[in-house]
């Protein structure tokens, strides 16, 4: 390596450094877990760490079998870095979508060479991957652990290293352990479809690979087979209920639409989303026109368009569908987008001025929500006022730059003008929105607020709380929750948390005769807090 080429890998990997920070763990804590998952997975891990069991996942004292546990073991090494808390349960996420990054950099240096920084940064600031990348879930886990799987298979298609297909099964056996069978499931899918249009069937025989198989068992089956011997429901529970029965009923109520994902893809695959349409529909429209023959030359774009459908059209077939199931194809549409910008830059074509326009409008328009980021979580919905129109005319302005700069010097300079709106948006979303969605949407408000009525430490109950409320509570308190509702009412003293709608007469009829004191409320939530005497 030359001195010149050391400097611009040193370059590319500090500002990769520096875009992973400010994306992925810039104001991490800024704002509580909220929803019913995050505070529930930092649960589990929580209690899997004070028992120092790294088999059964528990939640409440209990066998939580749900999930398995990649993510919880992430999360236990934070916690015993860092403590137990918003920063550490998010973490794992943070840091696995940095790893994922730095795959995709030193993939695109060996087959995008010229343009493996536009692909990294390109896939870091993808709305979905920032999104995920700041939550503490298992989705994260799973795009980063089959995304690096994926790359590593491709990279021994192409240079009959086994090292790179020991490296596929150890991916993609971390991606089991991440969130279970869809890891293998997605990856069989693509490579046979992929090895079935380029006309190669002996690549499927050379994929199994019999040392990479025990690998991939290696790695898999000794939680597995603990687990399942620790509790005899596991495969009942994890396996049958929550990966069939999810998939092919609805039974945890998450219907939606065939086509849902269709826009979610389009919205996570923001700032980009217009020239990675753009490359989807030129790379169809190429293979349509060269009489659905593909040559060597399309191998790499052929394998990304099937990375990205093969997921879109299988989540679109299930019954279940969150927003997270579909992350694991992002990384294929902003690689698909890079070797585009690569092609269209060497041929120095022009991007036209439709493309320009679009993409400028998609990028600008993301200083709107930004901006109005309080009126969205709190009305869940754009309002038009002064400070919409303020938003839009700035948006404006900058939509006229971008779109100048881009018709002016071409795609070349498309991440650097690009990156430049985004920064801005997602900064200004940080700031504005994290103590708004703090107050509103997380309960470490509400549980900071409960703790400091207490006047010594007390177990603590809910009364006609969601589920939501009951899984950051829990994690809050550090304590299993009664529910007052089910007849869960601690015998000794207490303090409840009610919805205040009508909490007196409903803290009337539960008492049984017992003394019970109002202590105030958390009027952002619409709760009250009781004190309520022993029995």
């Amino acid at each position: 390596m030359t001195p010149a080429s050391r400097f611009s890998s040193s370059r590319d990997w500090l500002l990769l450094a520096g875009f992973c920070g400010f994306l992925f763990f810039y104001g991490l804590a800024s704002f509580g877990l909220i929803g019913a998952d995050e505070p529930r997975y930092a649960q589990v891990a929580r209690e899997m760490s004070a028992a120092h069991d790294w088999i059964t996942p528990m939640l409440g004292g209990k066998p939580w079998l749900e999930k398995p546990p990649l993510y919880y073991w992430q999360a236990m090494l934070a916690y015993a870095a860092f403590g137990a808390g918003d920063w550490s349960a998010r973490l794992p996420s943070a840091a696995d979508a940095s790893l994922m990054v730095a795959a995709i950099y030193l993939f695109l240096r060996r087959f995008c060479s010229g343009f493996e920084l536009d692909g990294a940064l390109m896939t870091a600031s993808a709305a979905g991957v920032i999104g995920f990348a700041r939550a503490a879930s298992m989705d994260m886990p799973l795009a980063a652990t089959f995304t690096m799987a994926l790359l590593a298979w491709y990279a021994w298609r192409d240079s009959a290293r086994r090292l790179h297909l020991a490296l596929f099964y150890v991916f993609l056996g971390l991606g089991v352990l991440a969130k279970g069978p869809i890891a293998p499931v997605l990856a069989a899918a693509i490579i046979v479809i992929f090895s079935l249009a380029m006309r190669d069937a002996r690549l499927l025989r050379r994929t199994l690979w019999l040392p990479g198989i025990f690998l991939f068992c290696a790695v898999v089956l000794p939680w597995y087979i603990a687990v399942e011997i620790r509790n005899p429901e596991f495969f009942r529970v994890f396996i049958l209920e929550h990966n069939f029965a999810r998939f092919g009923t609805n039974l945890y109520h998450h219907k939606e639409a065939f086509w849902y994902y269709l826009p979610v893809v389009l919205m996570a695959t923001l700032p980009w989303t217009i020239f990675m349409v753009a490359a989807l529909i030129d790379n169809l429209r190429a293979w349509w026109a060269s009489g659905r023959k593909l040559s060597s030359e399309d191998a790499l774009s052929a394998f990304l368009v099937i990375w990205l459908v093969v997921p879109l059209v299988f989540f679109s077939i299930s019954q279940s569908k969150l927003p997270g199931y579909i992350l694991p194809a992002l990384p294929a549409a902003t690689l698909l987008l890079c070797a585009y910008l690569r092609e269209q830059v060497t041929a120095n074509a022009p991007p036209g001025i439709l493309r320009i326009v679009l993409h400028s409008a998609a990028a600008a328009l993301l200083l709107v929500p930004a901006l109005t980021v309080g009126y969205i979580v709190l009305q869940h919905r754009l309002c038009w006022g002064r400070a919409t129109g303020i938003s839009l005319a700035l948006a404006a302005v900058l939509f006229a730059g971008l779109t100048a700069v881009l018709k002016s010097y071409g795609l070349r300079v498309l991440r650097t003008s690009t990156l430049l709106a985004l920064l801005l948006a997602v900064a200004i979303a940080i700031q504005r929105g994290a103590p708004l969605v703090d107050a509103t949407l997380s309960l470490r408000p509400v549980a900071i607020r409960a703790l400091q009525l207490e006047s010594k430490p007390l177990p603590f109950a809910i009364f006609l709380l969601p589920r939501e409320s009951e899984y950051g509570l829990q994690f809050y308190f550090n304590q299993a929750l009664g529910r007052y509702e089910l007849g869960q009412i601690p015998a000794e003293e207490h303090m409840v948390v009610v919805a205040e709608q009508g909490s007196q007469e409903r803290m009337a009829r539960r008492s049984d005769g017992r003394r019970y004191l109002y202590l105030g409320n958390f009027a952002a939530q619409h709760v009250d807090y009781y004190w309520v005497a022993a029995k």
